[in-house]
């Protein structure tokens, strides 16, 4: 292992109900590294995420987006949130991770997405990442190798769960596919998916067993990669609460503890990583 190489695990704060400052606490004496969160666009907000992280000695990655219909109001939204974002005066992101485009649009217009953020990524020199996410650009395997395929310096978020489901299976007819994308991979979401949902209930359980190992075989081949060449490699422990994560009818009552489960996975990237 080259001694360069730094694992950084972040905490989400997706289904967390409290203030900016008890997330980071919590996060903290938990054990994380840092935490992702979407850039907030408000002034108030993000003085009190800025004092968040300093009170609590706290590492941060963006995550930007837009959410209109139309490409060219999505792609103006997005542009204002990531340029926001890497040009923020509090602290410089770990890295920016992006829910890029759309799946109905079209190839060229989610391109200008990644045009947009190849030159941003150079003028900064922050990672900025595209995230393998049901519903934006990099939805499917097949789809994001043509976005691979034509642009070399295009680098990844890795939520390979979303694949899982999409493509109803653990990926074994794509594993060149795969291969390809896991050799872009700078930032990886650590959830575990299966053939038919983006998450199982609880990676403990013996039942998903299969697909466990199937993930950390993805994630083993990026770390692999990232300790041989000295670099660093950003992990998000992210299960999500529901409806990500299954819950009782009527009540909606969780299935699981969600922060505990995130807990668990950082955990185990730690002892596999770094023992």
């Amino acid at each position: 292992m080259n001694k360069s190489f730094e694992l950084i695990i972040l905490a989400t704060n997706w289904g967390y109900q409290g203030s900016i400052d008890s997330y980071c606490a919590k996060a903290k004496k938990d054990g994380y590294d840092a935490i992702e969160i979407w850039w907030p666009m408000e002034k108030a907000n993000q003085d009190d995420l800025s004092a968040a992280l300093k009170k609590y000695q706290l590492g941060v990655g963006f995550l930007v987006a837009g959410s209109e219909s139309n490409w060219q109001q999505h792609l103006t939204t997005f542009k204002n949130m990531i340029d926001a974002a890497a040009n923020n005066t509090f602290q410089k992101p770990l890295y920016i991770n992006c829910h890029s485009g759309r799946d109905h649009f079209s190839h060229e217009e989610n391109q200008a997405f990644i045009d947009h953020t190849t030159e941003l990524a150079k003028k900064t020199g922050i990672r900025i990442c595209h995230e393998t996410h049901r519903s934006r650009m990099l939805f499917a395997a097949p789809i994001a190798r043509q976005f691979i395929e034509k642009n070399p310096e295009l680098r990844v978020t890795l939520d390979i769960s979303h694949w899982c489901n999409v493509h109803e299976s653990l990926l074994d007819d794509q594993q060149e596919t795969v291969g390809m994308t896991l050799d872009r991979v700078d930032h990886i979401h650590a959830r575990i998916g299966h053939p038919e949902g983006p998450q199982v209930n609880d990676p403990r359980a013996p039942e998903w067993d299969a697909c466990v190992k199937a993930h950390f075989g993805w994630w083993d081949r990026v770390v692999e990669q990232k300790k041989k060449n000295g670099d660093r490699l950003t992990i998000l422990t992210e299960f999500g609460p529901p409806d990500y994560m299954p819950a009782l009818p009527y009540t909606r009552q969780p299935l699981g503890d969600q922060w505990a489960i995130n807990v668990h996975i950082m955990q185990a990237l730690r002892r596999r990583y770094l023992s």
